[in-house]
């Protein structure tokens, strides 16, 4: 077409698409330039600022790697990622939240009642709970991927001197749908704001801290698989995460208590001297 203006471009290009283009494809490709459009428009877009979105996609580009996702960071904290979760989310389901940048797959096995935490200083965190479907029914043989930051506040994949499968873990529930593991407690953490992303925040007077946190994925045959996360609720950011992960039923309460009370059965077992914490946390999957 010849005659393309400010006002027609958005059909022009919608004109452009193929009538043999999948449906779901012309649905996304004709809505996102649309909004792509409108965006331009009401704004008066100039051509510095595109050629600064243009940067900041590029600047993405160049610091991504098989260890940092910056795209998938740049989802995060402009909120997409937690809308997107939140969109397929099952109201019957414990909630989703953001998988973030620094999951490794590959983990290694975790016996239950097995412990991540090593010979890292810090408080001793028991977390255990009950893997169920909608019905209240344990799920055997879920799968319970699990990972967080270590002490210093870094991800194995960030950390030079962690082991990279530090602080994972991958675990196989039994007939009773049943998971506990020890780690160290999980501290608050900002997010990488050394590159483009980190601009954005800076840019839009917003910090990068994201609340305490364990992380998990939980697979099981005939089920959704969940993405998810707990968190304490006594983390001072947990109402300003700058990704947007927290949900009201993904907060729990961790409680202190005296070593005499440590279950046996558990790798520290008879090493606890001190007073730990212990977070119960059930989750249940929806049919898919």
């Amino acid at each position: 077409m010849r005659s393309v203006t400010k006002d027609n471009i958005t059909d022009v290009f919608m004109g452009y698409l193929s009538k043999d283009t999948d449906p779901r494809m012309r649905e996304i490709m004709g809505t996102l330039v649309k909004h792509l459009h409108d965006f331009a428009r009401e704004t008066n877009l100039t051509h510095d600022e595109w050629r600064a979105g243009i940067a900041f996609l590029e600047g993405c580009a160049a610091v991504e790697t098989e260890d940092r996702h910056e795209f998938v960071l740049a989802s995060d904290v402009l909120g997409l990622s937690s809308l997107v979760d939140m969109l397929h989310s099952s109201p019957d389901a414990t909630s989703s939240s953001v998988l973030g940048p620094f999951h490794v797959s590959g983990a290694p096995p975790l016996p239950i009642g097995g412990d991540m935490k090593r010979n890292y200083g810090g408080p001793v965190l028991l977390a255990e709970g009950v893997i169920r479907d909608t019905k209240g029914n344990p799920i055997a043989g879920a799968e319970l991927d699990i990972w967080q930051t270590a002490p210093n506040g870094l991800y194995a994949s960030q950390d030079e001197e962690q082991d990279i499968y530090s602080f994972h873990g991958l675990m196989t529930v039994g007939s009773d749908g049943r998971y506990a593991f020890t780690t160290v407690k999980p501290v608050e953490y900002t997010v990488p704001s050394d590159g483009p992303v980190g601009d954005i925040l800076r840019a839009c007077g917003r910090h990068p801290w994201r609340p305490s946190h364990l992380h998990y994925i939980v697979k099981a045959p005939g089920y959704r698989t969940l993405v998810t996360e707990i968190f304490p609720d006594d983390d001072p950011y947990l109402d300003e995460d700058t990704v947007f992960g927290v949900r009201d039923d993904l907060v729990m309460t961790y409680v202190e208590r005296p070593a005499s009370e440590f279950p046996d059965g558990m790798e520290l077992s008879g090493k606890i001297t001190e007073p730990f914490l212990h977070v119960n946390f059930d989750v249940t999957l929806a049919k898919d």
